[in-house]
């Protein structure tokens, strides 16, 4: 018998500092099917901005799972990166409430649409 080998699903604290410029871009991205449609993460990633905060001015707070060996290196290859700078992660064993206000919301309100 064969048996495969399973991929652990981590769970990640994140804290990084927006790109104000940049922002406001990556909302729509995120509404319009863009990121939801990116294989294999991209779901969570929408799922992970909808419970995201802002925890002190300029930087909002996360967490998001990952399949990845380093840690959330697709996410931020392809998204995460060209959004936010200062990036952190913290391995957690489940996810947790951050206190803020809404990531979320405050993407929408950057948008020039």
């Amino acid at each position: 018998m064969i048996l495969e080998r399973i991929k652990p699903t981590m769970i990640y604290k994140v804290t990084a500092k927006i790109i104000e410029d940049k922002i406001g871009e990556f909302y729509l991205k995120l509404t319009d099917g863009t990121i939801a449609n990116q294989r294999p993460d991209g779901e969570e990633i929408v799922a992970a901005m909808k419970r995201a905060v802002l925890t002190e001015s300029g930087f909002a707070e996360w967490y998001e799972m990952c399949f990845c060996s380093s840690p959330l290196q697709h996410e931020r290859e392809t998204q995460l990166d060209f959004y936010f700078t200062e990036i952190t992660t913290d391995l957690v064993d489940d996810y947790g409430a951050v206190k803020g206000e809404s990531l979320w919301s405050y993407m929408a309100s950057r948008t020039d649409v």
